[in-house]
């Protein structure tokens, strides 16, 4: 896998898991980009995949994970039926100048043995499965739905 041609930074100062966070997207200049600690970074993969039958592992390269540089937090693992780009959720140790179309990870596949009665792409609560090839922000805000009002019962 490598890196597309565009990084994204969120703009709030601090993050909320129940709102929509808003985020910068800027294009990786020619002579690349230097990520800094502290900051969350978020990439995009060259590469669209579709995982029909197989469940899905990132992992970053070992030479990029010696210069310091995380490709995912947490998300290093798709699901069945994922059609899409990867966006990537990098960091990094110390100031790493990256480029677009480095190679950045490889994708490791898991066989399914069984049916698969929700695959992600036909998912209706799916939160990723408009395909882009840009960073996508979190979407954990949309686990967030109020409560269904409750039926037959009243209040005292």
């Amino acid at each position: 896998m490598h890196l597309g041609p565009y990084l994204a930074t969120y703009t709030d100062g601090a993050l909320d898991a129940k709102k929509a966070s808003p985020i910068e997207e800027f294009p990786i200049p020619r002579g690349g980009f230097v990520l800094v600690p502290g900051q969350l970074y978020l990439g995009v993969t060259e590469e669209y995949t579709e995982t029909h039958g197989f469940v899905p592992f990132l992992e970053g390269k070992s030479s990029v994970g010696r210069l310091g540089i995380d490709i995912h937090s947490t998300a290093g693992k798709g699901d069945v039926g994922f059609c899409n780009y990867w966006t990537l959720e990098m960091s990094v140790k110390l100031p790493v100048r990256v480029y677009a179309g480095m190679p950045v990870g490889q994708l490791i596949y898991f066989e399914v043995s069984g049916e698969v009665d929700h695959p992600y792409n036909v998912k209706k609560s799916a939160k990723y499965n408009r395909v882009s090839s840009h960073p996508t922000a979190s979407r954990m805000y949309l686990n967030f739905r109020p409560p269904a009002p409750r039926r037959g019962r009243r209040p005292k």
